[in-house]
């Protein structure tokens, strides 16, 4: 604690320029996207954000109230390029340029702030403000400008802070003393300044390539509408903190998808795509490999327009590895994040478990964004400083069935003294919660729960079936994710959306392909009926959505034979395909798709 009030009590100017020099040392020699002598543009503004807030600091308080105790300023300057074609042409094609800033006002103290006000009842905090401030910051480095961004944003937030903390501390005037965790958790403050990354993108290729890909959609008619999306992100973040934090990091994301919408013959509506991510667009599938996923993407959808609609379903299924990745993720993952544990808005599967076996005994279950890839697979998740200044690091959640932890933001969970694991994860400017990223599922008992194969999976699977008596057993292949509901106004249950499910007959073994269900379910029951497991995983990369916003997230597990599951009927949005042909199809062609 000393440590920490020492070092805030510098003056900025010469903190900032003792914390690029330590920065600089951390971060090794100059990067790709500096010149030998360069000047690194980012610099003056991290000291810029240190001066404001050391101001601020300083002398923000209103008459003889509280001053705050803990001030944070995050900026995310962003560089993005989206280009979008339908039929064969472009109908996006934007480069855009945005900053975005955050602010962090906490008054009271580490033991209790104002941020307690913010967890009590079903609404929050109501603020009385008459103007509420922009969050953006100037594109230009008018560094003038940037202060005032942070100045009138700091003045608002600092207010709704002290009114908060006010209102608490009466309202504990009526209510019984409990036990309750700190609002915040110490740590000790980063300063490291990451060698600028250089965003490189053939735009012109790209282009071309998104046409060509979207073109090939036409021949196929009943495929009425397709969407071809290539998006890159080059993300730099400056965060200071009145502890001491000074930091610089940038990251790249690449990203391409293809979807595809079609009616089945009772006019279902039918959506099917594939995405790809990675650190850099060589890490996207080239020309022939995105012409061999398109060709794959139409002759799938067109086989589920032929695919009968399935009952409702209970009995045993086997899932593929990105299924059972979606499942973890919605059905334990989300639990497993540390606000959840003391909200009382929150349904709070996991509290009070630790010690105590929550999947099956061979399972065990961590989170690690220091990871970068799995077998050659860029992973979404990895990061290597949270967005509240933390080293991210692995988590041991569950051990082979017991709860071991939770995923912990610097917001503390009542009985658990382990601090942050660097998991505090906002998009824009929202505030950070901990959420997951990369998140693992992994085998963790003897070998006869562990199977070599799909097909020997397949297998156990048939003679599960036999075994309950059922006529069918399903194979979930492919899943476009999920949803979970973690209030405690609702059931506690999840969801997942499969695109490729398989009915197989027990007796014959033929696998019919169908369409129409969806797979459901609350976490607890459906977990601990997995009986095996595969040797092999699969990586899923995707976005994950909750009160902190979209962060990118990954998935690694095993395919996971369930001896029981449920899928219910999906929503049908059923009307009639488009009435005439497409216009690109010539009247030869046109006759035979009225035809058919």
């Amino acid at each position: 604690m000393r440590y920490l009030e020492d070092r805030s009590s510098v003056p900025p100017t010469l903190m900032t320029m003792v914390l690029f020099l330590l920065g600089a040392c951390a971060a090794g020699p100059a990067g790709a996207g500096l010149r030998d002598g360069e000047e690194d543009p980012r610099l003056p503004i991290l000291e810029s954000m240190a001066s404001e807030l050391e101001r601020s600091r300083e002398r923000l308080a209103i008459g003889d109230h509280e001053p705050p105790y803990f001030l944070a300023y995050a900026l995310r300057d962003t560089e993005r390029f989206d280009i979008q074609a339908r039929y064969g042409a472009l109908f996006k094609d934007d480069v855009d340029r945005s900053r975005l800033t955050h602010v962090e006002v906490r008054v009271g103290s580490y033991e209790l702030d104002n941020t307690a006000a913010a967890r009590q009842g079903l609404f929050g905090r109501s603020s009385q403000a008459t103007y509420i401030s922009r969050k953006d910051a100037p594109i230009d480095d008018d560094l003038e400008a940037l202060r005032s961004s942070f100045w009138l944003t700091t003045d608002e937030k600092y207010k709704e802070a002290l009114s908060d903390y006010l209102r608490m501390r009466g309202e504990d005037v009526y209510k019984p003393e409990e036990e309750r965790a700190d609002s915040f958790s110490r740590v000790e403050p980063v300063q490291h300044v990451q060698d600028p990354v250089v965003f490189e993108l053939d735009q012109g290729a790209w282009r071309e390539q998104v046409r060509r890909a979207s073109r090939r959609f036409r021949s196929s008619p009943k495929i009425f509408d397709n969407l071809v999306r290539m998006a890159a992100r080059k993300e730099t973040r400056y965060l200071t903190t009145s502890e001491g934090a000074r930091l610089i990091t940038e990251d790249l994301l690449f990203s391409l998808h293809v979807s595809a919408i079609a009616r089945a013959e009772d006019g279902m509506l039918l959506t099917h795509g594939r995405s790809f991510y990675g650190r850099s667009q060589e890490d996207l599938p080239s020309n022939e490999k995105l012409d061999a996923e398109v060709d794959a993407l139409i002759e799938e959808i067109l086989e589920l327009r032929e695919a009968p609609v399935m009952d409702p379903f209970t009995g045993p299924a086997l899932l593929s590895p990105e299924a059972t990745g979606v499942l973890f993720h919605e059905a334990v993952g989300h639990r497993l994040e540390g606000e959840r544990q003391d909200d009382d808005d929150s349904g709070r599967t996991f509290k009070g478990q630790i010690g105590r076996r929550i999947v099956p005994s061979f399972i065990s279950v961590f989170d690690d964004p220091t990871i970068e890839d799995w077998d050659g697979v860029p992973l979404n998740g990895h990061y290597v400083y949270d967005d509240e200044g933390v080293p991210a690091r692995r988590v041991d959640l569950i051990e082979a069935g017991v709860l071991k932890s939770y995923l912990l933001s610097r917001t503390p969970v009542k009985g658990i003294d382990s601090g942050s694991t660097g998991h505090g994860r906002a998009q824009g400017n929202r505030d950070p919660m901990a959420r997951m990223g990369n998140f693992v599922v992994t085998h963790a008992g003897d070998e006869q729960t562990l199977v070599d194969d799909m097909e020997s999976l397949e297998k156990l699977l048939i003679e599960e079936a036999r075994r309950q008596g059922n006529e069918h057993a399903l194979v979930i292949e492919d899943i476009t994710g999920g949803d979970t509901n973690v209030s405690i106004w609702g059931y506690q249950a999840f969801r997942g959306v499969p695109t490729r499910v398989y009915r197989i007959d027990v007796e014959t073994g033929e696998k019919e392909l169908v369409r129409g269900v969806e797979m459901v379910g609350t976490p607890l029951t459906v977990v601990n009926r997995i009986s095996a497991v595969g040797r092999d995983k699969a990586v899923f990369n995707g976005f994950c959505g909750a009160e902190s916003g979209f962060v990118p997230v990954s998935t690694i597990a095993p395919a996971a034979l369930i001896t029981e599951i449920e899928l219910q009927r999906q929503r049908r949005d059923v009307e009639r395909p488009p009435v005439l042909p497409p216009p690109w199809m010539g009247e030869e062609e046109a006759e035979g798709v009225d035809e058919q």
